[in-house]
């Protein structure tokens, strides 16, 4: 797998930064901060080039507030121009890793989305009659910092655009992460305290790493497990399929594959359904044929 290399001027161009500052005011224009900092438009991104060129960008402080849509998370929303920043590296990185996941992964990717992980769903549900339905635990607060960061160099060699995004994952407000002590094989009675983990929920990296970092999984569950008809949005999982007891055997060797991770699966909602019965899907009622 071929790494990309030599992608920081790329980055860190005046146009890539201007098109960046577009996207990320979109929507937000008659917010203070966005105001105030495209009132000097010009001088505002140059001082960021230069931040970034000399290697002295820091990201700043975020902004924590709570969000109770289908159920309750905590947002941390990051300053304008970091998040002009973040679009900056989107815009070069993501076409290229994206094409690397698997085609059946439905969040936060162009020509994706809900409506279309609904419809591939129910397409399946015609031909099989049950399925696996999971999702992970605490997913972006279990997210260890330090083999998000062995994935990143897999996929990038641009030591400059790593040390900016180790910087961004390390500035992680700490309530990002998991409150509570989880033990995976090999773990010492400190390993949970020492490891770092959790992305803010509301960054367009974090959405970004929560795809490239369950990446391998899917390759796993394709490749490996042989289950052709699955699809993940974030951490939604679902497999189809028509041997129950194959299902069964999937989930298990999902929970050794995960704990490599440093993830598990939620112990109440990894289960198996008929699809002629009917699913809850991503705030849908689905059934093989409404």
């Amino acid at each position: 797998m071929k790494r990309l290399g030599r992608i920081w001027p790329e980055v860190i161009s005046f146009d890539n930064l201007l098109n960046a500052c577009f996207k990320a005011r979109k929507g937000k224009q008659s917010t203070l901060s966005v105001a105030v900092f495209t009132l000097n438009l010009e001088t505002e991104l140059f001082r960021l080039q230069r931040e970034l060129a000399g290697f002295i960008y820091q990201p700043g402080s975020y902004r924590l507030f709570t969000i109770y849509e289908r159920k309750k998370r905590q947002i941390a929303a990051a300053p304008f121009r970091d998040r002009v920043v973040h679009h900056a590296i989107m815009n070069v990185i993501e076409p290229p890793i994206d094409r690397r996941f698997i085609h059946d992964s439905y969040a936060c990717r162009q020509h994706r989305g809900v409506h279309a992980a609904v419809n591939r769903y129910q397409q399946w549900s015609r031909r099989y009659p049950y399925v696996l339905k999971m999702d992970i635990e605490r997913y972006f607060p279990s997210i260890d910092h330090e083999i998000l960061k062995y994935k990143l160099r897999r996929y990038l060699k641009d030591k400059y655009l790593l040390a900016l995004l180790d910087r961004i994952i390390d500035t992680t407000p700490p309530q990002a992460g998991r409150p509570d002590a989880i033990y995976f094989p090999g773990d010492d009675l400190l390993t949970p305290t020492e490891r770092r983990s959790g992305l803010p929920i509301g960054n367009l990296t974090s959405q970004f790493f929560a795809n490239l970092y369950l990446d391998a999984v899917d390759h796993y569950i394709k490749e490996k497990l042989h289950g052709h008809a699955y699809l993940r949005y974030v951490d939604d999982m679902l497999i189809l399929g028509r041997n129950k007891v194959r299902l069964h055997e999937i989930r298990e060797l999902l929970y050794e594959r995960l704990a490599q991770e440093r993830l598990r699966l939620h112990p109440r909602k990894a289960h198996i359904y008929h699809t002629a019965r009917g699913i809850d899907l991503f705030g849908y009622q689905v059934f093989p044929h409404k």
